[in-house]
């Protein structure tokens, strides 16, 4: 295991050297900077998954240092944990002004010190896995889920899920109403199992239209028809009164002509590993990713079982599915 990277930044050579001991003893790898400005450039090449900077240092303050490295697109997402001597209200709101995460007053306590840097290191592993439109968790924990739950051996259901046409709602509309399309559907996604009761249900975005739910295998078609329900009756107010009553939409299409796209659908694709036992991630997806395939093809919100089974919220489409 990887242990993260910690820079410190204190000009008294002791107290520096103290903080690199207990560092080091709880598991992380330290570099040191001996000021701010030292701090400053080794962030930038080192690129550390924390910084502590002490306040009062020389060529550059730690108030200062924290600045720079927040307008840096390099280290602006980096935690931040201020050291400083003086423990009042002003003294804090100044650090926390310049962007810090939090502060530690002198003299700490080690497990003090360890339990803020543990907190804030979990906040930016949060942060950098999230989406950043929804909230919702992204890739790395939608993959770290899913091989939770493969390592468990115990079945559960992964729903893909894929709204069809959103880029001709985009293009119609612009990325301002595409985004609360977007959040629209996370809501639903969110609050479907939370209406159902099943608290173990796992839901993320993998990015653009693109959203995961994780279930128990009981559940997971009646939660996938919920979703489909509630989002076919959402569907018509995110358009303009009038394209909503004829259904459609105009917009030019790559070829720069004026094309007719349908209102916005859901294609969620459904995997039980019930029914299909997997042992790794990339025979999941894979599954997955044919099953929506095959529902592109049908016209209106659909979800695609294991035995590629149709089930809509317009139950007269049924006779569609191959």
């Amino acid at each position: 295991m990887v242990k993260p990277r910690l820079l410190i930044a204190e000009d008294e050579i002791h107290l520096r050297e103290i903080l690199r001991f207990q560092l080091e003893n709880a598991g992380f790898e330290v570099m040191e900077a001996c000021d701010g400005q030292e701090a400053v450039e080794r962030a930038t090449e080192a690129l550390p998954d924390l910084i502590l900077l002490d306040v009062m240092m020389p060529r550059l303050s730690g108030y200062e240092a924290c600045r720079q490295l927040r307008a840096s697109h390099q280290t602006r997402h980096v935690p931040i944990i201020m050291l400083t001597a003086k423990s009042t209200p002003n003294d804090k709101v100044s650090g926390l002004g310049e962007g810090a995460n939090d502060y530690l007053t002198k003299p700490w306590e080690r497990e003090e010190l360890v339990a803020r840097v543990r907190n804030a290191l979990e906040w930016s592993r949060q942060q950098r896995a999230a989406s950043p439109l929804t909230g919702l968790p992204g890739n790395h924990s939608i993959n770290e889920e899913l091989g939770r739950r493969i390592a468990a051996n115990v079945p559960f259901a992964l729903m893909q899920i894929d709204i069809d046409f959103f880029k001709a709602f985009n293009d119609r509309y612009g990325y301002a109403r595409g985004d609360e399309a977007l959040q629209a559907l996370a809501n639903i996604l969110i609050e479907v199992p939370r209406e159902q009761q099943h608290a173990a249900t796992f839901v993320g975005h993998i990015g653009g239209d693109d959203f995961v739910v994780i279930s128990g295998t009981a559940e997971a078609e009646a939660i996938g028809k919920a979703i489909i329900e509630r989002f076919n009756a959402l569907v018509p107010s995110l358009y303009d009164p009038t394209e909503a009553a004829a259904g459609h939409v105009e917009v030019l299409n790559r070829r720069h002509q004026i094309e007719r796209f349908p209102l916005m659908s859901l294609t969620i694709a459904l995997v039980s590993t019930d029914r299909v036992p997997v042992t790794h991630l990339a025979e999941l997806t894979d599954i997955a990713q044919e099953l929506k395939a095959h529902g592109k093809g049908i016209a209106g919100s659909v979800l695609v079982g294991d035995r590629r089974t149709p089930t809509d919220a317009n139950i007269e489409r049924d006779q569609s599915a191959a």
